[in-house]
């Protein structure tokens, strides 16, 4: 504690003033608006200011020179691992109720998309894999664990989910989003945030606000084409529904501009919008230089100071990096009304008050950091959501792998010795923190089946020399696992050769190197092949859909990757993710998203041609999904049966009964869709209304019944306004977009 000592004369000016009688803002049986106003009366301006702006904590061996005896808005820490976070963050917190004039403390926030991203704590699976899910329940499951590691290390602000759309699939961010609808995103990222905040001393931080993922040319940052009626009706959709069910206290900014406007700048978007129409009442945290981008990025003003004070009046709350540092001295200029500071300054106390921190700020202790983090309940849980999100795309029969039949499996492939989390995971790319493919087959296959490894080629480049070993490693072995995709690790921690996340987009989505090469050539051994695509983003798998015996999709499925692909290779778990994401044939054909509206599709002869007979529209090739939104194989059959919908108040309740007419147990995702059939704007041709993932053993027959309220059936008019128009509406239960297998249409009026 020696660091403590250069602050003792402060800590006893402190400790002297409370002699004189408790402030109201100490006093925890107050009302949070009287706490937050009397410590608001008490600070100077320059204690205001620091409230506003983030530092890296650091070691508490270095407070004294980091802090100097002062409070700060948030700090964050990502390098070291659980254990050591506990200890910085335990002293922090120390350290700024003791030993600051006012003893406010620090808000603590970390990445926590796939797991908190501390060294050692368990990785779940990435944001697009627990999507494809289609079981919120499970994800809320899996967040309830992340927070238990979160105050295990007294983390309290989760910066995460990220409520952007991946509708332009170059980006390389796609995988941290939860697909490209809506309404799942909205469905799993409520269950996400709840998940989380079920524990009341942590809050999430939904993101990019707002149209941050669709990015012109799929280069991230790059600006946003939006008019204000896609805004509100795709966009805007997530952010309102997540706001309103789950009340987060924090909101993170985005980098980005929207139809030329930058948005960590714009009053409307910032202030009108997310406050004024959305009702959020926590605080605002700008991105990562957000700010300061308004000048270096976007050039909507000429120097630092003033990006801070747009930002500022546009109500960007707390800035992350540094443009912040510059308002001090703007409010004493009078080039900034106090009243914009005050205000920032009560949202960001009003969350610390909230979230306990007064009160218990460092309520936390080491023992509890040790049971909690990686924990075997934890990692089973992320063994659960991997197993869940895998997609089967195809499969000639060859699934379950035989292994009486296949006694010699040769694993090829630059993805089949590595365990691939994504962006935003603590692990390294030298680190090994997961399971691999390899690794798990041999985990799972036993000692009687003989398993080799070849990796043929990398996942990047137009080195081809390894093909050879990996031809002669197929020859010798009854089936040959190509594990292909790409490779993605997080901004911070030094990626290498990434070819997916944030800053790493693509220009073309083939599958990156020569990987399509190595699959051409294991194909001609004439050997069986099945073919695992570990992705953080849909590829061009045109080639292998035609050729291979079976493809199983695994989005990045955090550290129990190479268990739970081996799992439903070999028959012990039954494959149940559905896409959220569809799969475009080539990158000319993208856009491909499912929600489209009538007239990009449906003119004349929209079907397309094929490489020996051209035809409308694109020429050589159909304009739909190679696999579409919501499909997604398994190892039984189900049966729908008795489809039945009717109107109740103002909502449409759909029901159907499910049977499971295989001879395996299984999982089937029940899904409905609804097209506005005659509308005054625009509406997609179908969209995503409810769904329901049901477990069913061999044989067994369960009743589902969906509820779609008539608020989900509004559009925004002409005049930008959510309206309910009476009229037809075709209601679509199926098993994916492109399997209805029943419509009813009801004409509806409120």
């Amino acid at each position: 504690m020696r660091y403590l000592f250069p602050c003792l004369i402060l800590a006893l000016c402190t400790i002297g003033s409370l002699q004189a009688g408790t402030p109201v803002y100490k006093n925890s049986n107050a009302l949070v608006s009287a706490r937050v106003e009397d410590l608001l009366s008490r600070m100077t301006l320059h204690e205001k200011i620091l409230q506003l702006q983030n530092r890296e904590v650091g070691k508490p061996e270095g407070f004294c020179s980091r802090f100097n005896g002062e409070s700060i808005g948030t700090v964050h820490e990502m390098s070291c691992d659980a254990a050591e976070c506990h200890r910085i963050y335990s002293e922090l917190q120390k350290y700024m109720t003791s030993y600051t004039r006012l003893g406010i403390p620090a808000l603590t926030c970390v990445e926590g998309i796939e797991g908190i991203l501390q060294n050692g704590a368990t990785i779940f699976p990435q944001a697009i894999a627990q999507g494809s899910t289609f079981n919120p329940a499970l994800v809320g499951h899996m967040t309830e664990a992340c927070a238990r590691e979160a105050e295990a290390m007294g983390i309290h602000q989760i910066l995460s989910p990220v409520l952007d759309i991946a509708r332009e699939l170059r980006w390389g961010r796609v995988e941290e989003t939860f697909g490209e609808d809506p309404y799942l995103i909205s469905e799993i990222a409520t269950a996400f945030i709840n998940g989380y905040q079920r524990n009341r001393h942590i809050t999430c931080t939904p993101k990019h606000f707002v149209a941050h993922g669709s990015p012109t040319g799929g280069l991230n940052c790059a600006h946003v084409c939006a008019g204000e009626r896609e805004f509100r009706s795709i966009y805007l959709y997530p952010f309102a529904k997540v706001i309103a069910r789950t009340s987060p206290l924090s909101v993170m900014s985005c980098y980005s501009a929207l139809d030329g406007v930058a948005v960590s700048g714009s009053h409307y978007y910032m202030t009108d919008v997310l406050r004024g129409e959305l009702g959020f009442k926590g605080y605002v945290y700008s991105d990562w230089g957000s700010v300061d981008r308004l000048k270096t990025f976007h050039y909507a003003v000429d120097s630092r100071a003033e990006a801070a004070r747009q930002s500022l009046i546009a109500g960007v709350d707390l800035d992350v990096d540094d443009a912040y540092s510059t308002l001090e001295e703007q409010v004493l200029a009078g080039d900034i009304d106090m009243a914009y500071i005050d205000t920032a300054v009560r949202r960001i106390l009003y969350v610390k008050f909230m979230l306990g921190l007064f009160d218990a700020p460092y309520d936390c202790d080491s023992a509890a950091c040790v049971r909690s983090v990686h924990c075997r309940e934890h990692v089973d849980i992320a063994k659960a959501v991997a197993d869940e999100s895998a997609v089967l795309l195809e499969n000639n029969g060859i699934l379950p792998i035989d292994l009486d039949k296949y006694k010699k499996i040769a694993v090829v492939g630059p993805n089949g010795d590595k365990a691939v989390f994504g962006d935003y995971s603590w692990s390294a790319p030298s680190a090994v923190a997961g399971v691999s493919l390899y690794e798990g087959l041999k985990n799972r296959a036993g000692e009687a089946v003989e398993i080799s490894f070849t990796q043929g080629c990398d996942w990047w480049s137009q080195d081809g020399s390894g093909i050879k070993d990996a031809v002669k490693a197929a020859e010798k072995s009854d089936l040959v696992i190509a594990a292909v995709g790409t490779r993605s690790t997080f901004l911070g921690r030094s990626p290498d050769k990434s070819t997916s996340g944030e800053g790493f987009d693509l220009s073309s989505l083939e599958l990156p190197g020569r990987q399509s090469d190595l699959l051409k050539s294991l194909k001609a051994t004439g050997k069986p092949i099945i073919v695992v695509l570990i992705s953080g983003k849909p590829l061009i798998m045109q080639w292998s859909k035609e050729n291979a015996d079976a493809v199983l999709l695994q989005w990045y499925a955090g550290e129990q990757q190479g268990n739970a692909a081996a799992d439903i290779l070999l028959g012990n778990v039954n494959p149940s993710g559905r896409l959220n994401v569809s799969f475009p044939r080539s990158t000319g054909n993208l856009p491909c998203f499912y929600n489209y509206y009538p007239t990009d599709r449906e003119y004349g002869n929209d079907r397309g041609g094929t490489l020996d007979t051209p035809r409308l529209h694109y020429v050589f090739e159909p304009p739909y999904a190679l696999w579409p939104f919501g499909y997604g194989l398994s190892y039984t059959r189900f049966k729908y049966d008795n489809f039945r919908i009717r109107c109740e108040g103002d909502s449409v309740v759909v029901g159907i009964d499910v049977e499971n007419v295989g001879s395996r147990e299984g999982k089937e995702v029940v899904q409905l869709y609804v097209r506005d059939l005659i509308s005054s704007v625009a509406t997609p041709i179908q969209q995503l209304k409810a769904f329901e993932k049901v477990s069913l053993d061999a044989g067994e027959h369960t009743s589902v019944t969906l509820v779609v309220p008539f608020e989900e059936l509004t559009l925004v008019d002409t005049a930008m306004k959510s309206v309910f128009e009476n009229g037809d509406f075709e209601f679509q239960l199926g098993r994916s977009s492109a399997e209805i297998l029943f419509r009813s249409t009801l004409t509806l009026s409120r």
